[in-house]
């Protein structure tokens, strides 16, 4: 359990020390400001400690964004403030600070009749603010804000937050919108802010924050509606964001199986189950925001599954296509594998380009002023995030078909949507990227190289041929390298090696890519274009062996593949780096891999011209669980583990 230390004694008829055990919290009270400093030395220093000015006067809600998230090492509203244990030493010294500067005793001790008699009404930074923007509904019958806004009270626990952001341990202050907390000065004001906390539907405004602000239109119309409500009752009956992440991938896991089976019953189930899987996706996000239940396992789950679930289906619906009609039926493999190419390819773009660009300096275009001025249209957002076909639009497009026609069907309609809508967004970053005026910062360019995924081969050319920065060389080099290799994988005959020295050529032209810093306009290209050109030559590659189970072999490489770039785009985000050198190295790099991929198909498909040899399909089966053992172990040993980002996405943009 956290401790909680009021900073003075309680106000009489205050519900605020049930509140805080409502929240977690054990509950002590100091008598002066010597006795805040006696108290928070009794605690744990591996335990969560909050501070609370007694007067405090607000939302359990508000409290619980201050105290209770576990993203954050400190955090704060006016009249509370929490410090997680790597934040307990700068908290103490903040303390000490505090305490010793004039009038502290005062801020401190408030005797019980403080509230009905009043008292020092003298500034003090942010203490007492009152949070109340919102919609005129929710404050109607409401004390007049302004009025409880003007109550500024000298707070020890606001004079802390104050202190600690000086000991370079900035507290985290949440938006409250129209959540209340307060510090009123006296009676007359405390019975306002009272008034103007009941006046606002503290769990419609829980409820509305646990969606996301931004999304898809599907979800936003048609899931988020409802699954909110879910997500509370998952809440109320004790259930985690992660056990409702579990149940999504398995409902999705189900939904393959049933597409699996190849009729139409099987393909109906399919579909509802998916759509139901999707709510669950949903419902977990939303049940971490309504209860804050972030967690370092959670951040792995909701980061891997989403993808884990999608390929898992595409692999269902080839696998049913196969088995429709009694054992004779299609083979959509290569589409299956096509759609996941296109499908990561259109992940890498999205990320390259915000890690690039997120953190620039002069970062603004003339196409991104006309974005602005677009969002300002309400009918031309939800038009420009249903083009993009994000996960929520995708999903449903999928379940729909796959209920209605056939796996071909399926993959031809998802395959042409996902080129459209990637076409779409590549083109506007192009655009954007060519018209701003930005100077991006080390760390996007230390991205950028991580993201990049180079092996030893490359880095081996690029200590060779380092040069100083060129604004296009890089993205050229690359996408000449690209062009070279497609060229030799799908040159005649399959297998040729013509293939292996275009891939020898390919890792010099890689290295060449990423020898200087990658810090030009169009150098977020970089990790796309070496994505499309792992991912695509092994499809070509097994497309054209016609060897028996060379795809679904191929489909599984290319997904163990894939799981590593999407854990290394996780890592970056949560701000620990990439993932560890030697794991890089271990697994080869995007042109190591290649180089051996093409040289497997040589070996294999070189000397069975003229009859099937399954060489080919047993050495791609090999090395795509070589590849996965290697990166999923020591992933679960990073995300478990306590150093690990509690990584969720609020940002809202669609995936």
């Amino acid at each position: 359990m956290s401790t909680a230390i009021l900073t003075g004694t309680p106000v009489a008829g205050s519900s605020l020390q049930d509140d805080l055990r409502s929240l977690g919290f054990d509950v002590r009270t100091a008598i002066d400001a010597a006795g805040v400093a006696s108290e928070l030395a009794a605690v744990s220093p591996r335990e969560r400690v909050a501070l609370v000015d007694p007067r405090f006067v607000g939302h359990t809600h508000a409290l619980r964004l201050a105290l209770t998230d576990p993203r954050f090492p400190a955090a704060a509203v006016s009249g509370a403030l929490t410090a997680q244990p790597e934040a307990r030493a700068a908290l103490a010294r903040a303390v000490t600070a505090a305490a010793a500067a004039p009038g502290a005793a005062e801020r401190a001790q408030v005797p019980a009749g403080a509230a009905a008699t009043g008292g020092d009404a003298g500034p003090s930074a942010d203490a007492g603010a009152v949070a109340t923007v919102g919609s005129a509904e929710e404050v109607t019958g409401a004390a007049d804000a302004a009025d409880v806004a003007e109550a500024r009270t000298p707070s020890l626990v606001d004079d802390i937050a104050a202190a600690l952001d000086a000991e370079g341990v900035p507290p985290h202050r949440p938006e409250l919108g129209v959540l209340i907390a307060t510090v009123p000065a006296d009676a007359e004001r405390r019975a306002a802010a009272l008034a103007e906390t009941a006046a606002v539907d503290e769990e419609k405004v829980r409820l509305r924050s646990a969606v996301k602000g931004r999304d898809g239109f599907f979800t936003t119309f048609c899931i988020s509606p409802y699954s909110r409500y879910i997500a509370r009752w998952c809440a109320r009956r004790g259930l985690t964001p992660n056990q409702v992440t579990t149940a999504s991938l398995l409902t999705a896991l189900i939904a393959a199986g049933c597409a699996a089976t190849g009729t139409r019953p099987g393909f109906v189930a399919a579909g509802l189950l998916l759509i139901a899987s999707f709510v669950l996706d949903c419902t977990d996000g939303q049940l971490a925001r309504y209860s804050l239940q972030y967690s370092t396992l959670g951040a792995w789950l909701d980061a891997t599954f989403d993808r884990a679930k999608e390929y898992a289906y595409y692999a269902g619906l080839a696998l049913g296509a196969a088995n429709a009609g009694g054992g004779g039926g299609d083979d959509v493999w290569a589409l299956a594998l096509g759609a996941m190419v296109l499908q990561s390819c259109r992940h890498v773009v999205d990320f390259s380009f915000n890690e690039a660009n997120h953190d620039a300096t002069g970062n603004s275009s003339p196409t991104a002023a006309l974005s602005d001025r677009l969002n300002s249209v309400g009918w031309t957002v939800w038009v420009r995030r249903m083009i993009v076909l994000p996960i929520g639009e995708r999903w449903a497009m999928i379940a729909v078909l796959t209920a209605l026609t056939t796996p071909r069907v399926t993959f031809y309609v998802l395959i042409v949507g996902c080129a459209l809508a990637a076409c779409y967004t590549t083109a506007g970053r192009v655009l954007r990227s060519l018209t701003r005026k930005a100077r991006r910062t080390d760390r996007a360019a230390q991205a950028l190289a991580d993201l990049a995924d180079s092996g030893p081969l490359a880095e081996l050319v690029a200590k060779a041929a380092a040069h100083k920065p060129s604004a296009y060389l890089a993205p050229v080099t690359a996408a000449l390298g690209t062009a070279l290799l497609v060229a030799g994988a799908a040159a005649p005959p399959a297998g040729s090696w013509l293939a292996v020295a275009a891939a020898a050529l390919y890792a010099v032209l890689a290295g060449c890519a990423v020898a200087a810093q990658l810090k030009g306009p169009l150098d977020w290209l970089v990790p796309p274009l070496f994505r499309a050109a792992e991912y695509g030559t092994v499809l070509i590659l097994a497309a054209r062996s016609q060897v028996n189970g060379a795809l679904p072999a191929a489909f599984g490489l290319v997904a163990a593949v894939a799981y590593h770039h999407y854990d290394t785009v996780y890592r970056i985000r949560g701000g620990t780096g990439a993932p560890p050198h030697w794991l890089v190295r271990a697994i080869g790099g995007h042109e190591g891999r290649i180089v051996v991929v093409t040289a497997i198909a040589a070996l294999s498909l070189g000397r069975g011209q003229g009859g099937p040899n399954q060489g080919f399909t047993i050495a791609l089966t090999a090395l795509a669980v070589v590849i996965a053992l290697t990166v999923l172990i020591e992933s679960i040993r990073f995300w478990v583990s306590s150093g690990a980002p509690a990584v969720h996405d609020e940002t809202g943009e669609p995936a």
